[in-house]
């Protein structure tokens, strides 16, 4: 039975799907939906993850997905220009945050009540890699981290052994590159671009779903059986016109951090050659808190900022230099964890170009 328009405006009686909960960075997210293609992004990004929790009682947050209706005139617009949706302009007030376009795309969540509500375009549908990544991860990440008191940063986190090690540098800086490359020797994985630690007991946690990688970062793997699985990859673009690889990580026995990490130390990339010397250069408290305010500005504004740099600031920090293998910043990484924490020395089969 087709509902009068007038007796439910705001289609609150409209039938929806509700996923089961899913366990995602320390919270428990309820996903519910009026479109099966909006659940079906919602398991390409977190179905098979590592369940994280950071306290014995996870909160309970709900992101609405809804997918919105045809609009003629959106869609003669996106005919124009077919390459990509439009950005987010960021908003808040009254107690919401969130982010609008002009083509019926939208976040809004209400942190208090734990909640977002994402509205997607049929457009912006079509473009599965904005819609996942910059509506529904965005919400994700936004929640968990204001309902947790996180501490957001951009940064990638491997570990061994639970413990962990942040590394920083801006984008094209080469995190990615470190991350895969520790990836396939071993190392736990938690992620390659956004990390969210809680300042007390430095626990880091993220979403360990994908790694992107550049085609130009195959020439280091050569011919391996890694490469031709990295190459067969869907390729997505970013905003910045890059376009990278999209290695999902569940589908591959890789070692995934199984719960959250303990950093131990921070690591910033350096573009400078080692040239001969040891990769890893130790930085004093100082220069840490400088490379921090000037790579983590959005972090440096949040609330539980100053506790967390004060115990960041007690612990190993490190530039790493260039060396004329990636592999080589993965042995400097695993000769920090042996000699500072008598990490074993876990190794995998390595990929044909390490053997």
């Amino acid at each position: 039975m087709l509902l009068d328009p007038n007796s439910d405006p705001f289609g609150e009686q409209s039938p929806m799907l509700v996923r089961k909960p899913l366990q995602l960075m320390g919270g428990r997210f309820r996903f519910d939906s009026n479109s099966r293609e909006l659940l079906r992004l919602v398991d390409a990004a977190y179905e098979g993850l590592p369940s994280h929790r950071l306290s014995a009682r996870p909160p309970n947050l709900r992101v609405s997905l809804l997918l919105a209706p045809r609009r003629q005139a959106a869609r003669r617009r996106h005919a124009i220009n077919r390459l990509e949706p439009p950005p987010l302009a960021m908003i808040h007030g009254a107690g919401f945050l969130g982010g609008t376009t002009a083509e019926s795309n939208a976040v809004v969540m209400s942190v208090r009540e734990g909640a977002a509500l994402v509205v997607v375009s049929p457009d912006m549908l079509r473009s599965s890699y904005h819609a996942r990544y910059e509506l529904i991860e965005f919400a994700v990440f936004t929640l968990a981290s204001r309902a947790q008191r996180l501490v957001p940063l951009h940064a990638a986190c491997v570990g061994l052994g639970g413990q962990g090690i942040l590394i920083m540098g801006p984008s094209g800086a080469g995190k990615s590159t470190v991350a895969l490359h520790c990836l396939l020797a071993g190392f736990d994985f938690l992620s390659e671009d956004s990390v969210f630690v809680a300042p007390e007991p430095m626990l880091a946690t993220g979403v360990s779903n994908f790694l992107h990688v550049r085609p130009e970062s195959l020439g280091w793997l050569g011919k391996s059986r890694e490469a031709a699985l990295i190459a067969k990859s869907p390729v997505i673009q970013r905003r910045s016109g890059v376009k990278k690889f999209e290695l999902d990580l569940r589908r591959e026995r890789f070692h995934l951090a199984k719960s959250p990490l303990t950093i131990v130390a921070t690591v910033f990339l350096s573009p400078q050659s080692a040239g001969g010397r040891p990769l890893l250069r130790p930085l004093s408290k100082a220069h840490l808190r400088a490379r921090l305010a000037l790579d983590q500005a959005y972090g440096a504004s949040q609330p539980r900022w100053r506790p967390f740099s004060n115990k960041l600031s007690h612990l190993a920090a490190f530039e790493l230099r260039r060396g004329g293998h990636p592999f080589e910043a993965v042995e400097a990484l695993r000769s920090f964890f042996a000699q500072q924490y008598d990490e074993p020395q876990r190794r995998v089969p390595l990929p044909g170009p390490y053997r």
